[in-house]
């Protein structure tokens, strides 16, 4: 097998600038000497991982960290979703996100309903099957707040994210036209179901999608692969990319997530595969929740448990370090601003700027800009061959 590659993906872990942290980002003031270290000793810049034409969710941004043009290859974030906990799509249905939230006098108050345990939304995703029986509209159980909802063969209707309207009145924001309706039926059985269960709890439907075609990785880039993440979409993208898809127990796509745990597993695929791809979902969780402390403390943790023990094993693997996405704290959504990356190979020297640090500023200093995933998923594959 050839040289063993890490790609390790901070979920929007590229910030702005704050006030309240004297003009810096989360990430400048995070103690990161892992990827201090791999920024000075290798390759730094900006990649806009989001096309300029596109939404910058974490499924097009993602699907461009992988090396893939989201552009030819997406069909909506729910369908990806579905693949990764087994759920087929016919060419005439469309997948939805089901997100259990908190609505409070009209208003989206959390686009997690208190990070709902999986356990407990499994009862929820079972009540509202059940109300569902016999009609077009399945339910299926995600993790925490994350789940979905089938509509066979039904109709795309573009849907807002919750996590873009937090603390907006949500009348403005529910599913438009007249296949709308039908999906503001469903969530208006969903309210009645779930108000004599868990109340102050209703789901919103996001993310819609029908099932895509996409190469394979291995047809693409010619290396065999694995994903490590506990985000159903990263999984999916992971299915439909034809990678292993390996499970992390104690990895929970939140902040209590055991990032050791999915170091641990990543090593064990650094053994097997050509390429392993580490998806940590806390740092976008942080900025979601609008926490500068939590995201500091997530992004600590990325280099502390994750990069350094896999940057430190032997044989030492070639190594790029890149969020999907900027999530801004002071909008607590997602951005389409390039963001940083850097990528070095042990004890080999490369063509390209090194940076200080690793960090935003760090890396536009450099003056490299890296024009999309798909290019820079190039840039290191060369590098490391």
């Amino acid at each position: 097998m050839s040289r063993s590659r890490l790609v390790l993906v901070p979920d929007g872990m590229a910030d702005e600038p704050l006030e309240r942290l004297a003009g810096r980002t989360p990430l400048q003031v995070a103690h990161t000497p892992a990827m201090d270290a791999l920024a000075r000793g290798g390759v730094a810049g900006l990649v806009q991982t989001v096309p300029p034409e596109m939404t910058p969710g974490s499924d097009v941004a993602n699907l461009s960290v992988l090396g893939y043009r989201p552009g030819e290859v997406y069909t909506g974030r729910s369908p990806l979703e579905a693949a990764s906990i087994g759920v087929e799509l016919g060419p005439q249905d469309v997948a939805y996100r089901c997100n259990f939230v908190t609505l409070a006098d009209g208003t989206m108050r959390d686009h997690t309903a208190g990070h709902i345990a999986t356990e407990q939304a499994r009862a929820l995703i079972e009540a509202l099957a059940a109300a569902h029986e016999g009609t077009p509209f399945e339910f299926h159980t995600g993790v925490s707040y994350r789940h979905l909802m089938v509509w066979r063969g039904g109709q795309v209707v573009p849907c807002v994210p919750p996590h873009d309207i937090l603390d907006r009145p949500v009348d403005e924001y529910l599913p438009p036209g007249e296949h709308g309706l039908v999906l503001r039926r469903v969530m208006r059985v969903a309210h009645e179901v779930l108000e004599s269960v868990r109340p102050n709890t209703d789901i919103w439907l996001w993310g819609e999608g029908t099932a895509p075609r996409m190469p394979r990785f291995r047809d693409l880039y010619g290396l065999s692969g694995a994903v490590v993440s506990a985000v159903d979409l990263v999984r999916g993208i992971g299915v439909y990319a034809g990678l292993e898809v390996l499970e992390v127990p104690g990895a929970t796509g939140d902040l209590a997530t055991d990032y050791a745990a999915k170091a641990r597993v990543a090593l064990g695929a650094l053994r097997t595969h050509d390429l392993v791809l580490v998806h940590v979902e806390a740092p976008d969780e942080a900025s979601h929740m609008g926490s500068v402390e939590e995201k500091i403390r997530a992004i600590e943790r990325v280099d502390a448990r994750v990069l350094a023990p896999l940057w430190e094993s032997a044989p030492r693997p070639a190594v790029l370090v890149l969020p999907d996405h900027a999530t801004p704290i002071r909008t607590r959504t997602h951005a389409a601003s390039p963001v940083p990356f850097a990528y070095a190979v042990p004890g080999l020297p490369l063509e390209g700027p090194a940076a200080p640090h690793y960090s935003e500023s760090a890396a536009a200093g450099t003056g490299l800009t890296v024009p999309s995933g798909a290019d820079l998923m190039a840039r290191f594959l060369a590098a490391t061959t």
